[in-house]
């Protein structure tokens, strides 16, 4: 069963965020709130863990795994990220945005799509999760916590959160309970900036102000 850490969304305890990153170093995987949907997670230099999180979503190894980055110049060190871009990304980070873009050699393998060389980065607007990510000091994997369609619907997990955490349970090793009764439904918006213009892939939280950028 899985470890319940109550947690504070915006002043997240630091004995909490402490413990939490230490099991994540050692192989760990959480349930947890970003600022869109919940999502599943473990360190990124991790490779045991993101084998496991891969196998709980059932992910193809052509399919890159998303993950958050702290801020603009952190994506630098994981993907390469030309002027147009830059200037977009700069606009919209941090926010509700995934954005596809061609990965450094400091992506592991078993994150990134293998023939495209590709790999999805966020820069949450949340602070949990930045607090998250400035304890552990390595990006995050963040993949939707619901089993859906490929268009990001939700499944019968319903918006309920203690049916999410009751059908995680056994297969993760720690749930973040942000508090809030509800559930966030809305998926992040994905933008493709790996060509020579950026492209929506999926719409979803913030797709209005993207499309005023674009």
């Amino acid at each position: 069963m899985a470890t319940v850490y109550s947690i504070h969304p915006e002043n997240p305890q630091e004995r909490i965020l402490e413990t939490v990153a230490q099991e994540l170093q050692n192989g760990a995987i959480m349930l947890y709130p970003t600022d869109t949907v919940y999502a599943i997670g473990c360190d990124l230099s991790v490779k045991s863990a993101v084998e496991r999180v891969r196998s709980l979503k059932r992910l193809s190894n052509e399919k890159p795994l998303t993950f958050l980055c702290s801020s603009l110049s952190n994506i630098a060190d994981y993907a390469l990220v030309n002027d147009n871009a830059y200037r977009l990304m700069k606009r919209l980070i941090p926010g509700t945005y995934t954005f596809l873009l061609p990965a450094t050699k400091a992506v592991p393998r078993l994150v990134m799509n293998p023939k495209r060389k590709t790999t999805g980065i966020r820069v949450p607007d949340n602070p949990l999760c930045q607090s998250l990510l400035k304890t552990l000091g390595n990006p995050i994997i963040s993949t939707s916590a619901y089993f859906g369609d490929n268009n990001g619907q939700l499944s019968t997990f319903d918006y309920e959160k203690a049916r999410l955490f009751d059908s995680l349970d056994k297969l993760v090793d720690i749930i973040l309970d942000d508090g809030y009764p509800n559930l966030q439904t809305e998926v992040s918006t994905i933008i493709d900036l790996t060509g020579k213009e950026p492209e929506i892939i999926r719409e979803g939280l913030g797709i209005q102000e993207a499309e005023s950028w674009l």
